[in-house]
């Protein structure tokens, strides 16, 4: 299902959310990718890319199916609790808006 989610990306992005380059490292239970955006494009890398992304998210697969699907909108206590463990949790709501989230 997150591979799913994450291989659609790229066709569902809103051109222009991200006017300059921003990486995204995702380790959601064993998948680990890369998400690129900038002005005009989205990319989706297996993997990590770069040695410091602009914003590193990990959590499990049930909280980022929860969020993608069922529009649930994390709070501190799901960063506080370590439920999801993010270094830019205010990219991580830009980057829902990037896909019409």
């Amino acid at each position: 299902m997150i591979d799913e989610i994450i291989a659609s990306l790229p066709g569902n992005y809103i051109k222009g959310s991200f006017p300059r380059t921003t990486s995204f490292y995702f380790s959601v239970d064993e998948i680990k990718k890369t998400v690129t955006l900038d002005e005009n494009s989205c990319e989706v890398h297996d993997g990590k890319l770069f040695d410091e992304s602009d914003c590193i998210c990990k959590t499990t697969g049930e909280m980022f199916n929860r969020i993608w699907n069922d529009g649930y909108r994390p709070g501190v206590m799901d960063f506080m609790s370590g439920k999801i463990m993010s270094n830019a949790p205010m990219l991580l709501q830009q980057f829902l808006q990037a896909f019409g989230k």
